[in-house]
């Protein structure tokens, strides 16, 4: 059976084309795309499927999209978050002559590619005390803040999207309520993706820099503003950045233990996205995990909660790959 597999986010596309034969996976091609450089999935698609230079069109197709999946007439309909797009699955079987199509939350992807990672793809933060057959959560900072729930089914998680990187940004000391105020000033309500996503360091970054914290440069006027106060925070060399990752990472771990307590995830917390790999020093110094147990009563069990941090990127692709086997 052949699968096409995609992983759609703000900032790349990341498609697969492959083979499943009962137990094994062989990958035929794979390609990355830059979101920005194309008006719509589909094009894209049909670009990739012609380099592949394949003439049998595959079984199945799964693509795992950063936004919310709602029912259409004709199938299934995406609004890409932070992208242009409106991603719908009707076209994809017509155009593309795939007949089984679904459109996943890129989350609910990264839930189920875990089952198909390898030791060698994880970082242990915390190593906890794992419960087999708990709940399992992940999340993410990259592009947004995308968070999912593992639950699971027969013989394997099947993994559920949620949109919980849009809940309310909750201040857990005096900093963070001013920070709250500096962002209530710019967006009105603001949610745990403004502060926990690229964008949201650079927010962070505006704050402290508001504050009066000295930098040694203006690296907001960098080509990757995100990515040069990262690099400036690791190197000790910026104030303002070093400041922000540390804020960062308190609030990061102090969510994803809010998370492990809404699902009681006993299985596990994977921290996925872009971003965590790019940091891993600074996950690792402690201050993370701190603020992930820092849960008064409930804090014996938030330390017997494993974290890890994927590193694998094509996590959401292999989950993908996975789901679009299980249509056929």
């Amino acid at each position: 059976m052949r699968v096409l597999a995609g992983d759609i986010g703000g900032t790349k596309v990341l498609l697969q084309l492959a083979e499943f034969e009962r137990a094994s996976y062989r990958l035929i091609a794979e390609q990355r795309f830059e979101s920005g450089a194309y008006n719509g999935l589909l094009p894209l698609a049909r670009e990739f499927l012609r380099m592949t230079g394949s003439t049998l069109a595959p079984d199945a197709a799964c693509f795992g999209i950063a936004g919310p999946i709602a029912p259409a007439p004709d199938g299934q309909i995406a609004r890409v978050t932070n992208l242009p797009w409106v991603v719908e699955s009707a076209p994809i079987v017509k155009d593309l002559a795939i007949p089984r199509v679904r459109l996943i939350n890129d989350f609910q992807a990264v839930g189920y590619g875990i089952e198909a990672l390898r030791p060698e793809d994880f970082v242990v933060l915390q190593s906890g005390e794992r419960l087999s057959g708990a709940p399992c959560a992940v999340i993410g900072a990259g592009t947004g803040l995308g968070q999912a729930l593992l639950v699971w089914q027969d013989d394997h998680y099947e993994s559920v999207a949620t949109e919980g990187g849009h809940a309310d940004f909750a201040p857990t000391d005096e900093l963070q309520v001013e920070l709250l105020r500096h962002l209530s000033e710019r967006y009105g309500r603001v949610s745990y993706e403004r502060v926990l996503s690229g964008p949201g360091l650079v927010n962070l970054y505006s704050f402290f820099i508001s504050r009066g914290q000295p930098t040694g440069g203006d690296l907001l006027r960098a080509e990757d503003p995100p990515a040069a106060i990262t690099a400036a925070a690791l190197q000790g060399n910026d104030q303002a950045a070093a400041a922000t990752l540390r804020l960062f990472l308190k609030v990061y771990g102090a969510h994803a233990g809010n998370v492990a307590l809404n699902y009681l995830a006993r299985g596990g917390v994977f921290i996925a996205g872009g971003i965590a790999p790019k940091i891993l020093p600074a996950l690792r110094d402690g201050s993370f995990v701190r603020a992930f147990a820092d849960k008064g009563r409930m804090s014996a069990l938030l330390v017997s909660i494993p974290v890890h941090v994927i590193t694998n990127e094509r996590v959401g692709l292999l989950g993908a790959a996975l789901a679009a086997r299980r249509l056929i």
